[in-house]
């Protein structure tokens, strides 16, 4: 009996014995996958293949860890005869420094959307995303840093970018608490109601608005750092341009109940309002926010990052676009986006554990091939895997390690610690968080080359189409050209060396990893033949294509 089948059987079997409540016991992946339609005749009939181990290999490390395995991870994963070796390698990567690293690109692009620093650098940003992940954090807890920081305690600072580095500018923060955190784009219920969305209301928009209304920035005049001062009193009111309507509103959750300010006390503020002094209420509106927005009755805002996690392992969310979240945009799924959501508040917004039970599923480890001669499913069945293009990070940190060119310079960067600090340096250069940590810094320049050149404002793109400048850099850009240089550990160094078999072995392992067919065995074996005058120029050519190729430039 074949896997597919087997699973197939169980699934009909669970059916029959435990009726309507199937897989109340079950682990979370198991119960993932039942929502989804496994064990379904009509979802079954259009489901892929399971995914085989070499694009399982790959396709897990780069979207946990963020780049593709090297030639001897892919191989020892390859012989490793475990039943449970594909749980055990993600829980490998979960608990790596290359996921915190991962899930600090992937959130920065999601929170800050590549807009310019302001007033808190890149680093310091960088730093605080990737130690909470490193850490764990939940994602209510770390959305609540966000909300309550005020820039004037320098451990909480790096917190403060998401409203400090947008200049707290209230219609575009209100667009942003909404889309980013509530999966609700609310920008066309600013004048009115939406025309086309019922669930979009004017009143929505000013109730999120309302909460920040009383804030503004504020400049110390000796260190010349901004901060967010408030103040106690300030009404938000709107009139609609459809209707000359006109309300007030105190702030609320979409379509929550407002929460009214207490009565005022007798001396409204901490610290009162004075030239050059930032003001301090006692009550703050700007406070309630983190409140309001984390708070378990708020079901939009763990169904959209439920929805977020679904969409960066999937290709695409359950409701897609991701932040147009409304009844005419419902869930393809609205029991699974539930169940998610619902799993995510249980384990206390734990993100690990639900990505960790979404790597498991039989929906995420389909093929991207479609059934020979069977119908092709919608997207939105997951029955599918879907095409990613590989975000400008993954495409950089991939390459490096294609190229061989992260093994030399880490070779290199332990060398020098070594020799440096030759008491402690042996043994620091052990640790897989110090190594990383050096790779990074070492090749950070490179990486951001990358962003600036096939980055997008935080839009998780579903094609890949290359401009004049990323078809010119991939052709003739001088870092690509210098990864390919026969030197050192290098990709192209290490082939020139070897024989035909082997090298077309050592070549696809390392790029593609995988093991080349009998075609392209062949293949490359007559073209590196052809050109036996001029070898080392035709491994060169013949890595570059392959990094040029949709076959890496996408994870499938």
């Amino acid at each position: 009996m074949n896997l597919r089948n087997f699973w197939t059987m169980c699934t009909a079997l669970a059916v029959l014995v435990t009726g309507t409540n199937v897989w109340a016991d079950a682990p979370l992946h198991v119960r993932i996958d039942a929502a989804v339609g496994v064990g379904e005749m009509e979802y079954d009939s259009l489901a892929a293949d399971d995914v085989d181990d070499a694009t399982f290999v790959r396709r897990i490390y780069l979207d946990l860890a963020g780049t593709i395995p090297n030639t001897e991870q892919v191989r020892e994963f390859l012989v490793a005869e475990s039943s449970t070796k594909r749980a055990e390698l993600i829980d490998q990567l979960l608990a790596s420094p290359h996921h915190a690293r991962r899930m600090q690109y992937l959130f920065d692009t999601m929170l800050m959307e590549r807009r310019p620093d302001k007033h808190i650098g890149a680093d310091e940003w960088h730093d605080y995303l990737r130690k909470s992940f490193k850490e764990n954090k939940p994602w209510n807890q770390l959305v609540n840093e966000m909300l309550i920081s005020d820039g004037t305690d320098e451990e909480t600072r790096p917190a403060a970018k998401f409203l400090l580095d947008r200049e707290l500018k209230i219609d575009a923060m209100t667009r942003d608490l909404g889309r980013i955190f509530l999966g609700r784009d609310l920008q066309c219920a600013q004048c009115h109601d939406h025309p086309n969305i019922d669930d979009y209301l004017q009143s929505h928009y000013y109730g999120l608005s309302a909460f920040l209304n009383r804030s503004y920035l504020f400049t110390d005049p000796k260190s010349k750092k901004v901060s967010i001062g408030e103040k106690a009193d300030g009404t938000v009111k709107f009139t609609s341009v459809f209707t000359d309507e006109s309300a007030e509103t105190f702030p609320r959750m979409l379509a929550l109940p407002p929460i009214e300010d207490p009565p005022k006390a007798e001396e409204p503020y901490k610290v009162k309002p004075e030239k050059n002094v930032r003001s301090v209420p006692v009550y703050s509106r700007r406070l309630q926010l983190a409140a309001a927005m984390t708070d378990p009755v708020n079901v939009a805002f763990r169904r959209n990052i439920a929805n977020r996690l679904w969409a960066m392992m999937m290709g695409r969310g359950i409701v897609e676009p991701v932040d147009m979240s409304h009844g005419g945009n419902l869930p393809s799924n609205p029991e699974l986006l539930d169940l998610l959501a619902n799993e995510l508040v249980e384990h206390d917004y734990d993100m690990r554990f639900l990505l960790r039970e979404l790597a498991l599923t039989r929906t995420y480890q389909r093929s991207s091939q479609h059934r020979e001669g069977g119908e092709q499913p919608s997207d939105d069945l997951f029955a599918v895997a879907l095409l990613k293009p590989l975000s400008p990070e993954q495409l950089a940190w991939s390459m490096m390690h294609a190229t061989g060119v992260s093994d030399q310079m880490l070779e290199e960067l332990e060398a020098k610690h070594v020799e440096s600090d030759a008491e402690n340096g042996p043994a620091q250069i052990l640790d897989p968080f110090w190594r990383e940590e050096a790779l990074h810094d070492a090749i950070k320049a490179d990486v951001e080359t990358f962003v600036s050149l096939f980055g997008s404002a935080g839009i998780q793109v579903s094609n890949f189409d290359a401009s004049a400048n990323q078809a010119l850099f991939l052709r003739n850009g001088a870092v690509l050209q210098g990864w390919l240089e026969p030197s050192g550990r290098k990709l192209t160094a290490r082939l020139k060396i070897l024989e035909a078999s082997p090298l077309v072995d050592e070549f696809y392992f390392s790029v593609f990893s995988r093991p080349p067919t009998a075609e392209e065995v062949q293949q490359v074996t007559q073209y590196i033949q052809e050109n036996k005058d001029d070898r080392d120029s035709a491994i060169g050519q013949l890595v570059w294509a392959a990094l040029s190729s949709a076959e890496f430039r996408f994870n499938h």
